[in-house]
């Protein structure tokens, strides 16, 4: 049998063939590798904000006891909060005026020697809601809590509505700054690459919420507490990259 012969003869079962293999890699190891920078590549950035009146009042009524047993502190607390809940819940109404239980602990007093002796605790009734004049009414007739914390806020449907707003401006602002890029540039147009928007960011102004004379006169009996709102800010910015063409 030839030479040549002998190189046509099959391969036996089982053997392997690895020249194709090896010359293939070397095939594909030879590819050059392109590293050539980018080109026309632009980085911007725009932003949109809109300042609007908080209209979400939130107050919260607290009380404490204090005693020697802890069931008789918590008892007196579970009074105090019924009482409140009572009054509170005949102006209740969804989104203008909502009641809910707040924060509700006896605690041990430990004497200078580091021994328990005696009790204290606190309980909380928050009033939350549109209604301005109708939650620092009824906080008013309540006479088991005191005011402990009023602050004022954007409410949920306000915020949502205000991110859209605020994000379609700044998206428009984005678009439009990048046609002005492409244009000084020479530019015909541009492709967006990546882009990214930022989490709403909500700043107060110094006057967040403040109850007017809280440290003056008493205030007569009944009468609504006197609570100033303030305004927010919601900002969002738009950035990311564009390919000039």
């Amino acid at each position: 049998m030839s030479s040549a012969s002998r190189s046509l003869r099959p391969l036996a079962r089982g053997a392997s063939f690895a020249l194709p293999l090896a010359f293939a890699m070397a095939a594909v190891s030879a590819q050059p590798v392109s590293s050539a920078p980018l080109a026309n590549v632009v980085g911007i950035s725009a932003s949109s904000q809109r300042e609007v009146p908080q209209d979400w009042l939130t107050l919260t009524l607290t009380t404490s006891r204090d005693g020697t047993e802890a069931t008789v502190v918590q008892n007196q607390l579970r009074q105090a909060l019924d009482a409140a809940l009572a009054v509170a819940r005949t102006q209740a109404a969804p989104k203008l005026l909502e009641v809910r239980t707040g924060a509700f602990g006896v605690y041990p007093r430990q004497g200078s020697n580091g021994r328990i002796n005696g009790w204290q605790g606190t309980a909380e009734l928050v009033l939350e809601g549109r209604d301005v004049l109708r939650i620092t009414s009824i906080a008013g007739k309540i006479g088991s809590m005191g005011v402990g914390n009023v602050a004022f806020s954007l409410s949920r449907e306000t915020q949502q509505a205000l991110e859209s707003e605020v994000q379609a401006a700044a998206i428009e602002r984005f678009k439009s700054k990048a046609a002005e890029v492409a244009k000084a540039f020479g530019f015909e147009g541009y492709t967006l690459r990546e882009v990214s928007v930022s989490p709403v960011e909500q700043g107060d102004r110094p006057v967040f919420a403040r109850m007017r004379a809280a440290s003056a006169a008493p205030m007569a009996a009944d009468a609504p507490l006197p609570v100033e709102a303030g305004k927010s800010v919601v900002t969002i910015t738009v950035s990311g990259s564009i390919q000039l063409h």
